[in-house]
């Protein structure tokens, strides 16, 4: 019998269209090629590689699943490959990626008028015009309805104050998606960075994502004018539809990370000698090894069949919550096992385990933590709110 693929042992390439096929190979190419070379030095620097953006646009990968407006119109599966692949290079690309598509032109093409869409959509696409995401704040954290940014009506405009934490992308935006309270509701507004009174300051000394912009953002007395609100949506439905979409993708994302980890430690293993024999060659090993690859093969099962459920429009947010929670969950704990496998090397840069270790503490964390999405689970199960 032909021996099996070790990173894809249920043959789950055969199960993607052509097109899906050639999309994840165009863009692991260029993680290879362009993005993999530079990462552990951002990474050890602290810098976003924003040199790759272009490629990035020019790839189609922004905003990759919408219609219309420079956009490309692929299919939810093809946006989950696009995000393993980004991810198998860095968590940071990803998380980039991730926030111009899904929080920041997905909210504009959902819920803004087709003035916004003809102004913004376009140059996001192309990567001329950078948006970050504004719902999270210092004190809310998993509590979104706790939110104390607040906008008041001031003739044709509204005056918007409050803050926001934790930003991706917050201060190389152009324009930020802020949701803040008002009379009416939650609402959402596109607030261009050279408004008076806005200012976005990074976060500095992160231990993860430090190949990744985050940012803090201050509103003080800005001006917004009503043409910059999104007419088509009002509550928290806003946000938490962006938060779905965001999610699905990190379903697929960690996917690429424990990859990347799995590859490593098999080759690693296999060239080790000790004790004069290969690392792969002792039980312990095979078994922590196989114990990885079973955990990806279901992980890259379910974000198959939820793609799948995406692009028929039958997914529920539960199994967002449920592939979020288990492929992260798996990532991480693959990650941190191939640093140990790898011994002291694991501790450098020189090899990609610890990189993703450190990047997953944020993953998990971000867009919901691991207990946020048990809790989603669980009420599904049982009818209780344990919020």
């Amino acid at each position: 019998m032909a021996s099996l693929d070790p990173l894809d042992l249920f043959d789950i390439q055969s199960q993607l269209s052509e097109e899906e096929q050639m999309i994840r190979d165009s863009v692991a190419r260029f993680v290879d090629e362009k993005a993999l070379p530079l990462m552990a030095e951002c990474f050890d620097q602290g810098r976003f590689p924003k040199e790759l953006i272009p490629e990035i646009a020019d790839l189609g990968l922004l905003g990759s699943s919408l219609e219309g407006y420079g956009c490309a119109g692929l299919n939810g599966v093809s946006y989950g490959l696009i995000c393993q692949e980004l991810e198998r290079g860095d968590s940071g690309l990803r998380s980039f990626v991730s926030v111009q598509s899904s929080l920041c032109m997905y909210p504009i093409h959902a819920f803004g008028s087709e003035e916004q869409k003809q102004r913004w959509l376009p140059d996001m696409a192309a990567g001329q015009v950078i948006g970050c995401f504004g719902l999270t704040e210092p004190h809310g954290g998993s509590d979104p309805a706790n939110m104390k940014t607040h906008a008041k009506r001031d003739g044709d405009d509204w005056i918007l104050n409050g803050a926001k934490m934790w930003i991706t992308n917050g201060t190389l935006a152009d324009i930020a998606i802020v949701w803040a309270r008002t009379e009416e509701g939650i609402q959402g507004f596109i607030v261009e960075k050279d408004f008076p009174g806005f200012e976005a300051r990074d976060i500095r000394s992160k231990m993860s994502l430090r190949a990744s912009v985050t940012s803090e953002l201050y509103f003080d007395n800005v001006r917004v004018p009503d043409a910059n609100r999104l007419p088509g949506v009002v509550g928290l439905k806003g946000p938490l539809s962006c938060l779905s979409q965001a999610r699905y993708g990190i379903t697929w994302g960690p996917i690429g990370a424990a990859i990347a980890c799995l590859k490593e430690a098999l080759d690693y293993t296999a060239d080790r000698e000790l004790f004069k024999r290969p690392l792969s060659s002792n039980q312990a090993v095979q078994i922590r090894l196989a114990d990885h690859a079973r955990r990806i093969t279901l992980a890259q099962l379910m974000s198959l069949r939820l793609g799948r459920l995406k692009d028929a429009g039958k997914v529920h947010p539960t199994q967002i919550s449920m592939a979020k929670w288990n492929n992260v969950r798996m990532a991480i704990d693959i990650a941190r096992d191939c640093r140990d496998l790898l011994g002291g090397s694991g501790i450098t840069l020189e090899y990609v385990a610890i990189r993703h270790a450190l990047n997953l503490e944020s993953v998990i964390t971000y867009e919901g933590t691991e207990t946020v999405h048990q809790l989603v689970v669980g009420r599904e199960l049982t009818g209780h709110n344990a919020f």
